[in-house]
C-alpha cells in the first residue's frame, strides 16, 4: 500500500524539474506518488510531464494545473488530491537524496503514530552540507518550539512529512487577492499548536536556491504580500510563553504589514499584545518606508 505522496509545486521550471524527476525515478523504495502542481506555467510543462507518464517508472505520476496563485495556492490544490498518509512537499528546484523516501517509510513504519503530526528532517546544500544546525537529539520536537528558540538552535531550512488528514484539517490556507506569498509553514505551525513531530536527523532533501525563488527577494514579498504576511505575524503572536524580544519583532513586523496593506490601526486590534505593538508603532512605521524605499 502506497504511504507517502511526494508533491512538487512548479511554475516555469521545466528545466529544474527534469532534475527532481531523475531524483524520482533513482529512490531506493518506489512505493510513492508523485504528483506535479502546475502553478500556472507557460513553458509547456505539462507535455513534458505526459512525456514522463509514458515512460516505464515504478511509481505514479499525477499531474494537476492551475492558474497561477502563488505556492500557498499549490499546497491547497495538492492536499485537496492527495490520498495517501503521509506528504511531502519537494519544491521544482530541490530534490531528494536517492534513500529519502526509503528513510521516510522505513522510520515512519517503525516510529508513526497518530500522536505524531509526521516526521522533520534536514535540508542540505549541493555539496552536502547541512543548512543550518541539525535538529535536537531526541525523539520529538514541536515546530513551534524550535522556532521561537527553546532548543536553542535558531538556524536552519527543514522538511516536513506531513499525516495528510491534518493538513486537511487547516487547508485550504487564506487567499489574499492580488498576493502570492503566504508562506506555507503558516500550516505547519497550526499543526504544531496539537501535535508534534518526529526528529529524524536525515538528509531528505537537497536545496539549490533560485534568483526568483521565495527565498530571495523578501522586501518585495513583504510589499507585495502584506496581508498574507500580517497573517503570519498574529500567528506568530498567539504563542504563549514567548520572549519579550519575540514579541517586539513580530509586532513591528505586524504593524509594517498592516501600514503596507493601507490599515494602519488593525495592528493594535490583531497583535494579542497591544502595549508591545504600540511601542513598536515608531519602528514598524520605519520599517515599512524602509521597505518601500528599497522596492521601488
Amino acid at each position: 500500500m502506497v504511504k507517502l505522496t511526494v508533491f512538487t509545486p512548479t511554475y516555469n521550471r521545466k528545466e529544474c524539474l527534469q532534475r527532481c524527476y531523475e531524483s524520482m525515478q533513482r529512490q531506493t523504495r518506489k512505493e510513492f506518488i508523485w504528483m506535479i502542481i502546475d502553478d500556472g506555467s507557460s513553458d509547456n510543462t505539462q507535455n513534458l510531464v505526459n512525456s514522463w507518464k509514458n515512460e516505464k517508472n515504478q511509481f505514479e505520476i499525477e499531474y494537476y494545473y492551475k492558474e497561477n496563485g502563488g505556492l500557498h495556492t499549490a499546497y491547497n490544490e495538492a492536499i485537496a488530491h492527495i490520498q495517501t498518509e503521509l506528504c511531502v512537499c519537494i519544491d521544482s528546484d530541490d530534490f531528494m537524496p536517492d534513500n529519502a523516501v526509503e528513510i521516510i517509510l522505513d522510520y515512519w513504519e517503525k516510529h508513526g503514530d497518530v500522536k505524531y503530526a509526521g516526521i522533520v528532517g534536514l535540508d542540505y546544500t549541493l555539496d552536502n552540507q547541512v543548512i543550518g544546525d541539525p535538529l535536537p537529539n531526541q525523539k520529538s520536537v514541536n515546530l513551534i518550539d524550535l522556532m521561537t528558540g527553546k532548543y536553542k538552535i535558531y538556524n536552519g531550512d527543514r522538511t516536513n512529512v506531513v499525516r495528510t488528514e491534518l493538513y486537511r484539517q487547516y487547508a485550504p490556507m487564506k487567499i489574499f487577492p492580488g498576493e502570492k506569498n503566504f508562506n506555507p509553514h503558516y500550516m505547519h505551525l497550526q499543526i504544531s499548536q496539537k501535535y508534534d513531530f518526529l526528529v529524524l536527523n536525515k538528509n531528505l532533501r537537497y536545496v539549490e536556491y533560485q534568483p526568483d525563488g521565495m527565498s530571495n527577494s523578501m522586501l518585495k514579498q513583504y510589499k507585495n504580500s502584506p496581508n498574507s504576511f500580517a497573517e503570519i505575524r498574529k500567528l506568530y503572536l498567539s504563542f504563549p510563553g514567548t520572549s519579550v524580544k519575540f514579541k517586539m519583532r513580530h509586532s513591528i513586523h505586524l504593524i509594517s504589514s498592516r501600514i503596507l496593506a493601507g490599515k494602519p490601526a488593525a495592528a493594535v486590534k490583531e497583535s494579542g499584545h497591544p502595549i508591545y505593538t504600540i511601542i513598536g508603532y515608531p519602528l514598524g512605521w520605519l520599517l515599512s518606508i524602509y521597505i518601500r524605499m528599497k522596492t521601488e
